[in-house]
């Protein structure tokens, strides 16, 4: 049974006793084995002590989709007031000086699942950049990465590239915990912070959530089950593009299609690639929110039967690649800013580089694309060495 960082944190909080101002970084699955928050459970344990909440992209209870801006409010459970990491612009994102220097300690709880993309640990960064100006002792409660801590899949962020979907040179699928990722980012770039990672108990690389005992909470509106972090890392890219990502089905990053697409020759194509891990189902969706909300769309679902050996980045090139060599005139790339960022293309701010765009626009083959990440995957498993925990 894994017993998460918050878990322990309450349990062993002597780091707490003395702080006279604490604040608290969470989401909705920030959450001990019984779904109580822990902004409930730091009340109970330190009262008035926890004195200010903050709430990264979805807000703090996740009631905001995706890219939508969260103002500061008042939080109707605790009564306190909630800063917002989420706004209107890039600043935005960036804890100001003035909501750290007063605490003596920040509370960091997050679940974070795997993926470059996925912004809580960007936010995690961003605070940790401004506890280290203000002295501010920042305690982070580690949780599982719940698509396991072994496998690396995909490329870094080449400079230039860096972003909230990316805010550092570190691989698409990671394997490491939120705690690990942190403590490797502020080493390698400098961030003098003083950070304590409180660690979980019975984790190891090899679990994926399931096998962890822990409930999954949705930590973001459009991450609903455990196989959907599974896919996620794959998924994601076709947010770089106008087609559907399965926003507003009970599948996201799952299904995905769009009108132009049938469904059967889609998954007749994919399915021929024999891709490790994963069968595709020709299917027809109606997203009911963001792109192509009532439309009747075709696509595809995937099935992954094997969680093993299937590769979710490679899944989702192979399938932007098919339809656009199926439907070279419809495919489309996202042109609107993307992550507050509107000079480079949200599929290159994905993929931390030109590289992935220019191979799919010139026909390259999906073997020389997943191949040119190779030497980086063995990069960076060494880089990250040093910093696991478990």
């Amino acid at each position: 049974m894994v017993h998460t960082g918050l878990e322990i944190l309450l349990k062993e909080h002597a780091i707490l006793d003395n702080a006279a101002k604490i604040g608290l970084l969470c989401h909705p699955a920030s959450v001990d084995r019984k779904l109580v928050h822990a902004s409930n459970r730091i009340f109970e344990l330190c009262g008035k002590r926890l004195s200010a909440l903050l709430g990264p992209e979805h807000g703090l209870r996740g009631e905001a989709q995706d890219m939508e801006a969260v103002e500061r409010h008042v939080d109707r459970s605790t009564g306190l007031e909630v800063v917002s990491l989420y706004g209107f612009d890039e600043d935005s994102l960036t804890p100001a000086r003035e909501v750290l220097s007063d605490l003596d300690i920040l509370v960091a709880d997050l679940q974070d699942v795997g993926a470059r993309y996925y912004t809580y640990v960007w936010t995690l960064i961003r605070c940790l950049q401004t506890a280290g100006e203000t002295g501010t002792k920042v305690v982070l409660c580690d949780r599982p990465n719940p698509i396991g801590g072994l496998r690396i899949e995909g490329p870094g962020v080449e400079p230039g590239y860096e972003s909230f979907v990316g805010g550092y040179n570190i691989a698409v699928r990671h394997g490491m915990t939120i705690g690990e990722l942190c403590q490797m980012v502020i080493s390698e770039c400098g961030i003098d912070v003083d950070l304590s990672v409180v660690k979980m108990k019975g984790w190891r690389r090899e679990m994926l959530f399931e096998d962890t005992g822990l409930p999954w909470v949705l930590p973001s509106p459009n991450m609903p089950t455990r196989d959907t972090a599974l896919v996620y890392p794959g998924g994601c890219l076709v947010e770089a593009t106008q087609l559907s990502e399965g926003r507003g089905t009970t599948r996201p990053f799952e299904i995905m299609g769009a009108d132009f697409i049938d469904p059967d020759l889609l998954a007749e194509t994919l399915n021929e690639m024999n891709l490790p891990g994963v069968l595709f189902r020709a299917v027809y969706f109606q997203p009911t929110f963001q792109k192509l909300a009532g439309v009747l769309c075709g696509g595809i679902q995937q099935h992954v039967i094997d969680t093993g050996s299937y590769m979710p980045l490679m899944t989702g090139v192979a399938f932007l690649s098919a339809v656009r060599k199926l439907w070279p005139e419809e495919f489309q790339w996202r042109e609107k800013p993307y992550e507050f960022v509107s000079e480079i293309p949200a599929i290159d701010l994905l993929s931390g580089s030109s590289f992935l765009r220019d191979m799919l626009e010139n026909n390259g083959s999906l073997k020389d694309i997943c191949g040119s990440w190779t030497d980086y995957e063995g990069e960076f498993a060494r880089r990250r060495e040093p910093f696991l925990l478990y």
